[in-house]
């Protein structure tokens, strides 16, 4: 998570290999048609913008987590059908990564938890932000680089303004640097996350 620029889909895509070719959901790519013409123009997204296309991404989460369980379900009674009742005591951890902006705690906050009409019973997955903490004068320099992106440089200020840094005393999250080469970022955010997950029994 983090503003335009901070690495979201780079360090996210390959964070993604790293944990066992876990899906990968690029959210810039859920954005409706207006959404995109808006931003291209310079224009910055409200929250009327922003929280269907949020719903969405929710909604990719949840069916790729579901597709993984199914998949893991079915290995399992296969694996049964085998070796009968001889059975590995191991948990699989399973991850889907999201690269998505997520700039207020408010859409965090939706984005962790399921459809309110899910039973407890029912829920897929816990969420653990990442957020790639990059400098102004860094985030500009990599915006002034890119070419056919539907992201409008001058947006940034706004992106600035609007985001709330997750607090990680009060959100699962976990803050890295953002700046060092992509294979040191990706490497810290491995390690992390999988500190995180096992300090946290997640």
């Amino acid at each position: 998570m983090g503003v335009s620029g901070c690495g979201k889909t780079t360090v996210g895509s390959q964070l993604a290999q790293r944990l066992g070719h876990a899906p990968f959901i690029d959210a810039d790519t859920l954005h409706p048609t207006a959404n995109l013409a808006k931003m291209t123009k310079g224009e910055p997204l409200a929250d009327k913008d922003r929280w269907p296309w949020l719903l969405r991404v929710r909604e990719e989460i949840g069916k790729a987590a579901h597709s993984l369980l199914d998949g893991r379900d079915s290995s399992l009674r296969s694996a049964r059908t085998i070796v009968g009742s001889r059975e590995s005591s191991g948990t699989q951890r399973m991850y889907v990564v999201c690269g998505c902006s997520s700039l207020k705690r408010s859409y965090r906050e939706f984005l962790s938890r399921s459809d309110p009409d899910t039973s407890l019973e029912q829920l897929t997955h816990d969420t653990v932000f990442v957020y790639l903490d990059v400098s102004k004068t860094e985030l500009l320099r990599r915006l002034g680089t890119r070419q056919d992106h539907f992201f409008n440089p001058m947006l940034l200020d706004s992106q600035l303004e609007t985001l709330e840094p997750p607090d990680t005393t009060r959100e699962a999250a976990i803050n890295i640097y953002g700046e060092g080469s992509t294979e040191s970022v990706v490497e810290d955010a491995y390690h992390r996350v999988a500190s995180y997950i096992a300090k946290n029994s997640l």
